[in-house]
């Protein structure tokens, strides 16, 4: 069992991680802009269940074995590159009010969006592998099952933290303009910005 000492280390940390701003808060910053408040809500479930895909891998063995392998790593990044690139390009598509409504993801869409793109950022793995460890005691029983246990605690803290800043991104985005050629643009600039630190990122 996870001792009270190793959790009070693990919560403040894992807190600070998922507040610092990284791809899956600009995501679902683009995803409040473009599809409103509950799609953010949903994406940010979706990435959220994603990374507990990677936190089982990892308890598993499994992430080690990717990591390892150069053209599985490469595989899945350029997939992720393909996914947020096609997503830059549907956003474009929203020009006027009409379209903007019919490209606008339905929640269960902007769910199943989030988890794509969080399972094809490989780096997550990585990141997995070097942090969890780290708080993971063999003694203190199961290591699957303590690593599922952090892991929900990062998704979880991820999950609000990620849904309020689409949530606010909506709120914004409905204020600034209903079918705004320029909305639909600064959602595309966000897409291709995460597709382009997707592409240079480097395995260490």
């Amino acid at each position: 069992m996870i001792d009270l000492l190793t959790l009070a280390a693990f919560v403040p940390a894992s807190l600070a991680l998922n507040l610092t701003p990284g791809a899956d808060m600009m995501f679902c910053l683009g995803q409040g802009l473009r599809s409103g408040p509950r799609a953010a809500v949903a994406a940010s479930a979706g990435i959220s269940a994603g990374s507990m895909v990677h936190v089982l891998l990892a308890g598993l063995g499994l992430g080690a074995v990717i990591a390892a392998v150069p053209w599985a790593f490469d595989a899945i990044r350029w997939a992720g590159v393909a996914y947020l690139l096609f997503l830059a390009v549907q956003s474009l598509r929203s020009q006027s009010g009409a379209q903007q409504k019919a490209a606008a993801l339905r929640p269960a869409r902007a769910f199943a969006t989030g988890f794509i793109v969080n399972l094809t950022n490989p780096k997550l793995i990585f990141f997995v592998l070097a942090f969890l460890p780290q708080f993971v005691k063999p003694e203190a029983g199961s290591v699957l099952l303590q690593f599922l246990v952090f892991g929900s605690i990062i998704g979880l803290f991820g999950f609000f933290i990620n849904a309020a800043v689409g949530v606010f991104a909506g709120g914004v985005g409905r204020r600034v303009a209903s079918g705004s050629r320029a909305l639909s643009w600064i959602t595309c600039g966000i897409f291709v910005a995460l597709a382009a630190r997707l592409a240079l990122m480097e395995r260490t």
